[in-house]
């Protein structure tokens, strides 16, 4: 008996989407990828020119069309929205992009979709929350990308400064996917210790070398943004990250945008925090022990977003 292909729907063929859609076409991680665009001649093109490398790469179909694509699909991931323009925070495409998400989410319902979404329309969490309350679907089966982009700069930053490669750093950027995010400095481990206790141990570095990452991490995206118009590629790479978990059903621990029914003081929403991905998408959030510091801020973020949220409700209904 033949097994059932694996299959990827991509929503959006803009930079982000594409670039996830090129690293995904050419892992071998799934035998099939559509992708749906409002501009559908863009989504064609995109599907004609990956498909020409067929005989480069491990077999793979690729397709393009509407949301009929997404009834056998096993993950869909939402690139789709308005973007970020120099000068604009992510918070200020809430009331565009918000509107976009309905529209998306009424059609993947009628499709019959029952597998796994992961979106990275900004502003991801706030969209994340929408696209779960319009869906219906259960929490765990929607995943925001959230803080694993944020995280990889925040590691890539602590490994330049310590000569280590990113993947030996070990730490969290928490809490909104913007500009009330912050590092949970209590749960960074370098050097198999506590980032305290390497500081205490070493002559090498002093607290100071590492006072502006964290508002480097965070400024990251529009520093991109003001020099190339947009980030695509490592949004991209984040993407396809998580995608591979829920499809090789990794249980990896990973920064997303994940729903807090309690964790870290946050009640009924999604959220930047660690979690562990599998086949069903979030199997559990993990739950650190954070500063008093770090739950005020984490606090504060929970509550820009839920204002934020609630504006965009009263106005998609207004």
């Amino acid at each position: 008996m033949k097994a059932k292909n694996r299959k990827v729907v991509l929503i959006g063929a803009g930079m982000v989407g594409m670039s996830f859609a090129y690293q995904l076409y050419s892992s071998g991680l799934c035998e099939e990828l559509g992708i749906i665009d409002f501009f559908a001649e863009k989504a064609e093109g995109e599907a004609m020119d990956l498909n020409h490398a067929g005989a480069l790469v491990p077999p793979i179909k690729v397709t393009s069309g509407g949301y009929e694509q997404c009834s056998d699909a096993d993950v869909i991931v939402i690139c789709g929205g308005l973007p970020q323009k120099p000068g604009e925070t992510r918070l200020d495409l809430v009331d565009k992009n918000m509107k976009v998400v309905k529209d998306m989410s009424d059609q993947i319902v009628a499709s019959g979709f029952d597998g796994v979404i992961v979106i990275a329309s900004n502003p991801v969490d706030v969209l994340t929350n929408a696209l779960q309350k319009f869906t219906g679907f259960p929490k765990n089966k929607i995943i925001g990308s959230g803080t694993t982009l944020d995280t990889s700069r925040f590691r890539y930053m602590l490994g330049e400064v310590l000569d280590v490669a990113p993947n030996s750093v070990r730490g969290y950027i928490l809490g909104e996917h913007g500009d009330t995010q912050f590092a949970a400095w209590s749960n960074v481990y370098v050097y198999g210790k506590q980032f305290d206790k390497f500081l205490a141990s070493t002559d090498k570095y002093t607290a100071a070398d590492f006072e502006q990452i964290e508002e480097r991490v965070m400024r990251a995206a529009y520093e991109v943004i003001n020099r190339k118009r947009a980030t695509y590629y490592a949004i991209g790479i984040s993407l396809f990250t998580i995608v591979k978990a829920i499809l090789r059903d990794e249980n990896t621990e990973l920064a997303v945008s994940g729903y807090c029914e309690g964790q870290y003081g946050v009640e009924d929403l999604y959220i930047g925090v660690p979690a562990i991905i599998g086949r069903e998408g979030i199997r559990e959030i993990v739950e650190m022990d954070l500063s008093t510091e770090e739950l005020a801020k984490m606090k504060h973020s929970a509550d820009v977003l839920k204002d934020t949220l609630n504006n965009a409700y009263a106005a998609l209904e207004n």
